[in-house]
């Protein structure tokens, strides 16, 4: 199956399963290719044949965003080089969780999550270690005994009640030996903190030079901007002036050309997903005010204001507010 088939594919089961989903991101770089939102669930999705192909710098622009947009990064694929991504099981690359399409299918349309995760050694299951610990006591078992019948040390019996996970042949072990399962879902909406060992959230790169005018106005203006290597945006800038009431911001900027009005156009229709109000930047004045719901501000316009409470306004004048999808 092509790549681009794959990504029409998980489209259509995204929006079968409710999902709002934004323009397929069409340009480069993208870190990601499509949004999707269902109520407070928002998923960024990066789609690929081979998973191989997903580096360290696209993982770590995911996991940032995910920080800045209260997202979910997520990779969708078929396969590493070497093997067929197996139903039923997240894996992890560079701290970004990874589902097959099967997988993706079941817990987004069927609402079954995985119970199984890939890491280094084999295939793991969260153990529900409350429910295992009544279960032996209850049947008058000490922690030797049961040791004793999974083949593992006492210490190690001690650590699954205590909440460590276990291999899939010693949950099925478990299973066989108490006739119930003691799996736990791996919760890949909160990212599965649980079970993965990713590295803490990666810092903010530094903004393109290019860029840095810009920066240094909306800062001055009360945002913090979050800048981007990869992302079909420059930034994420955050009203820090006014937290409560105020969105967050995609930001682009270049001069205004026909690339930049079509990364406007997925501006806009990323910023209706997120909840997001975005604006475009450009280095000449044009008659344009908006590109769709992406405001077109010119560099000119922006440096001729002083007041940073009228930069916040003009951004909101020439935005549309983002429906609650």
């Amino acid at each position: 199956m092509s790549r681009s088939a794959l990504i029409s594919n998980i489209t259509a089961m995204l929006r079968d399963a409710g999902f709002v989903v934004s323009d397929r991101i069409a340009i480069r770089p993208k870190s990601f290719d499509l949004a999707a939102r269902r109520g407070e669930d928002l998923l960024l999705l990066k789609i690929l044949g081979n998973i191989d192909a997903f580096d360290g710098g696209t993982g770590a622009e995911m996991r940032r965003l995910g920080s800045y947009l209260d997202a979910t990064p997520l990779v969708v694929g078929m396969r590493t080089r070497n093997e067929d991504l197996k139903p039923g099981v997240v894996y992890f690359r560079h701290g970004v969780p990874v589902l097959n399409p099967d997988t993706a299918m079941d817990l987004f349309v069927e609402e079954v999550p995985p119970l199984i995760y890939a890491a280094p050694g084999g295939l793991y299951v969260n153990i529900d270690g409350d429910l295992l610990a009544d279960e032996r006591q209850d049947r008058g078992m000490s922690l030797g005994q049961l040791a004793s019948e999974l083949g593992v040390s006492r210490r190690t019996v001690s650590k699954y009640e205590d909440g460590m996970n276990a291999s899939i042949e010693v949950a099925v072990q478990l299973e066989e030996l108490f006739d119930q399962p003691f799996s736990a879902p791996v919760e890949v909406m909160d990212g599965a903190d649980e079970v993965r060992t990713a590295d803490p959230t990666p810092a903010d790169p530094e903004a393109d030079p290019d860029d840095e005018h810009v920066v240094t106005v909306l800062t001055r203006a009360g945002y913090d901007v979050h800048p981007t290597l990869r992302a079909p945006f420059k930034a994420v800038s955050e009203d820090s002036a006014d937290r409560r009431h105020g969105r967050n911001v995609l930001t682009g900027h270049s001069a205004f050309d026909r690339n930049a009005e079509k990364r406007a156009r997925i501006m806009s229709s990323l910023g209706e997903i997120t909840r997001t109000r975005s604006v475009y930047f450009t280095e000449e004045r044009t008659k344009r005010e908006s590109v769709d719901r992406t405001a077109i501000v010119s560099c000119e316009e922006l440096a001729a204001i002083d007041d940073p409470d009228a930069i916040r306004d003009l951004i909101r004048e020439r935005t549309t507010e983002p429906a609650e999808s």
